[in-house]
């Protein structure tokens, strides 16, 4: 009898990880086929909405931007994230100096990469260089990363003060499936 509740165990505990992390390496091969599909297709991305969305060739995200969302009121932002990713209210908009902020899950919890739009989740394969492209009021407007860093949240808005010009920054939580830290990335506009 302890050596079937032993088995039954074992499997439960194995059926359980299988649930954490199968939809973690089913992102990552879906980021690797999509790599390897884009060296092959050159295709230029549709945008979702020309009136505000967002393009990251590099990492397939291609998200409309909801703007004006409170990022610290979870009842206005968890159902905007679902849907898309969103602009922090308060943050510039392409085309005006100051700063853009783009935020969006990369996952509450293993589970939910899957369940929520995790559409952040692949954001930390960025490299300096990688193109961003935001529409706004059907004008495309074109971003290149210039550094990403993760920090605590505390750091997060000292950090955000710093920064001059026409800039852009895209956040989420990390590591993926917490809310330790925050991970961004920077990008200016492009001349």
């Amino acid at each position: 009898m302890i050596k079937k509740i032993g088995i039954l165990l074992i499997i439960g505990g194995l059926v359980l990880i299988s649930m954490i992390y199968l939809p973690i390496v089913k992102e990552e091969f879906s980021y690797q086929a999509s790599i390897a599909q884009s060296r092959i297709s050159e295709e230029k991305i549709i945008p979702k909405s020309r009136d505000f969305g967002l393009v990251i060739p590099r990492i397939q995200i291609n998200e409309q931007i909801f703007s004006g969302i409170d990022p610290t009121n979870p009842s206005e932002y968890l159902p905007v994230l679902t849907q898309g990713v969103a602009q922090a209210r308060g943050s510039a908009f392409p085309g005006k100096e100051g700063n853009v902020f783009i935020f969006a899950h990369s996952s509450d919890t293993p589970l939910n990469i899957t369940r929520y739009n995790a559409v952040f989740y692949l954001i930390g394969k960025l490299n300096p260089s990688d193109e961003i492209i935001i529409y706004y009021q059907k004008r495309q407007y074109t971003y290149q990363v210039t550094d990403k860093k993760i920090l605590s949240p505390k750091e997060l808005e000292e950090f955000l003060g710093t920064l001059e010009g026409k800039t852009l920054t895209l956040q989420t939580c990390y590591p993926p499936g917490t809310t330790l830290k925050r991970l961004i990335v920077i990008a200016k506009e492009a001349d």
